[in-house]
């Protein structure tokens, strides 16, 4: 199975740009995030059109997250146990966004993640960030087949981004985020990993054309998928060109010819 993640900033601007890079690929199963849309609004039907199946979930023109597949789309969740909510006045109801969406495709159990950002050091973006990733390690299932794919919104290691020096003071690559991570793998994830440094270029200042990026786009996987991993690599061409997302997608092959829906349940 080939499974793919993917920040796409806008899922209505570049749906079909998106179904290209599918069949290009010839990916099974992908997981978006920044679609950017309501549910009313999603264009399933160029999707579906290509043979895949859709989740959604989309509140609105911010966040958004999706998992498309054509190996099947089973048991859909859109949220997962004690995913926080938020809203920047605390005395405020602290809704929940559209961050999480999970499914079973082809016998995996796939979620498609976007992270808060964090925004800056101190502000309640920060926090609820934390919070989000100290919630999701409740979903981990070390003896299940999982991926958990997504934007991350941090780069755990220093040779993550192009130059540590330009983040002094930033978020994405403090000790508290970086420790977050790390506790998913020690919760029973392992990192998929890849040649390609970064997944990650920004608009601004040429960052794509400079090759000054960063890795924070991430499949997680369990043991039982870690054990089936093929080859896994960045589709960094996807980033060059006009129309592209300032994301590429991240994309692993696992060979999963003997896992049963039973592994999951």
């Amino acid at each position: 199975m080939r499974i793919a993640t993917w920040n796409v900033n806008s899922v209505r601007t570049r749906a079909e740009r998106i179904v290209a890079a599918l069949e290009r690929n010839d990916i099974d199963v992908l997981a978006m995030q920044e679609t950017k849309t309501a549910d009313d609004k999603f264009p399933y039907f160029v999707f579906q059109a290509a043979g895949y199946e859709v989740a959604h979930v989309g509140f609105h023109q911010w966040n958004g997250v999706a998992i498309a597949s054509r190996v099947g789309l089973e048991n859909v969740r859109t949220q997962f146990q004690r995913q926080p909510g938020f809203h920047k006045d605390p005395l405020e109801p602290q809704k929940i966004e559209a961050r999480a969406v999970g499914a079973t495709c082809g016998g995996v159990d796939v979620w498609s993640l976007y992270v808060p950002n964090g925004r800056e050091i101190g502000d309640p973006h920060y926090d609820y960030k934390l919070k989000f990733l100290y919630a999701l390690q409740d979903e981990i299932n070390p003896a299940a087949p999982q991926v958990f794919a997504g934007d991350y919104n941090i780069a755990p290691r220093d040779d993550n981004v192009w130059d540590i020096r330009a983040f002094e003071g930033k978020t994405h690559v403090t000790e508290p985020e970086r420790a977050a991570f790390d506790m998913l793998l020690e919760s029973g994830l392992s990192q998929v990993t890849h040649d390609e440094p970064y997944s990650y270029w920004d608009y601004k200042g040429m960052r794509f054309q400079k090759n000054e990026g960063m890795l924070i786009d991430f499949q997680l996987v369990t043991d039982p998928l870690a054990r089936r991993l093929v080859k896994s690599w960045v589709d960094v061409a996807e980033r060059d060109g006009k129309g592209a997302s300032d994301h590429a997608p991240v994309i692993a092959d696992y060979d999963l010819h003997d896992v049963s829906l039973d592994e999951v349940r």
